[in-house]
């Protein structure tokens, strides 16, 4: 209801005559011949997606169905493109951790997503380091410990991680042209178990460089073919591999 159904039939509607109602003086007052007023622009409403149902069917009477079977596992080849062993954090959800967590529990989150690596980021997600399986279960604990005389339990994870600082990157359009060969090289060469893939873009979100994918030495042997490797045993996976190579 406007101010208008109040006003008698034969009362003359003029155009030019305000409302009192101030909502209506808002939708509509025009701007003086001057500029120097403003105008409120009135938007429709955005209508609803139309979305159609899709067309079902009841089995014909006698009709069977079998259950599709899985593509069978195909180990890739160590001169297979690199990409193939990348863990593509845009598809894969990253497992991350706090660096003030405890080594137990980042353990106990490793075994529950079933990984060997945690990223550990600030409350923005930006990346403050990695932890590893071999960080968490190796001589780095005992050290830290000793060090500085507190008990096992009290081991935070910004003890024993690798800092972003000392990380190695490998920029993402290195990695198109690479082969799953050339990335067991880098990693041999660092002498790390993990390799970090960046994409150099500016994020559209926090206008940085992202993390985009990772390496893993263990992932790589499990593409290859190969058994796994109890523990932490990263020196005899790489051994493993290099069998594989030179057979």
């Amino acid at each position: 209801m406007t101010a208008d159904d109040h006003r008698p039939d034969d009362e003359p509607r003029s155009e030019g005559t305000k409302s009192d109602d101030p909502f209506l003086q808002l939708m509509f007052f025009q701007p003086s011949e001057t500029g120097n007023a403003w105008a409120t622009e009135v938007r429709p409403a955005p209508q609803p997606e139309h979305y159609s149902p899709l067309r079902q069917s009841k089995p014909v009477p006698g009709a069977t169905y079998s259950l599709a079977r899985p593509a069978p596992f195909q180990p890739v080849r160590i001169d297979s493109p690199a990409i193939q062993v990348m863990t593509d954090l845009k598809k894969a959800a990253a497992v991350t951790t706090s660096r003030r967590a405890t080594i137990d529990e980042a353990n106990r989150t490793m075994i529950s997503h079933g990984v060997r690596a945690l990223f550990v980021v600030d409350e923005e997600r930006r990346v403050l380091g990695i932890v590893t399986a071999t960080d968490i279960l190796g001589e780095k604990p005992i050290y830290v410990a000793r060090q500085r005389e507190i008990r096992h339990q009290e081991i935070a994870v910004q003890d024993v991680m690798v800092p972003v600082g000392e990380l190695e990157f490998i920029d993402l359009e290195s990695v198109r042209d690479a082969r799953v060969g050339d990335v067991i090289a880098t990693l041999r060469l660092s002498g790390r178990q993990h390799a970090l893939v960046v994409d150099a873009t500016q994020s559209a979100t926090t206008g940085q460089p992202s993390v985009c994918g990772i390496f893993s030495v263990t992932q790589i042997a499990r593409q290859l073919g190969l058994p796994p490797q109890p523990g932490h045993e990263i020196a005899r996976t790489f051994a493993e591999i290099e069998a594989a190579i030179s057979r």
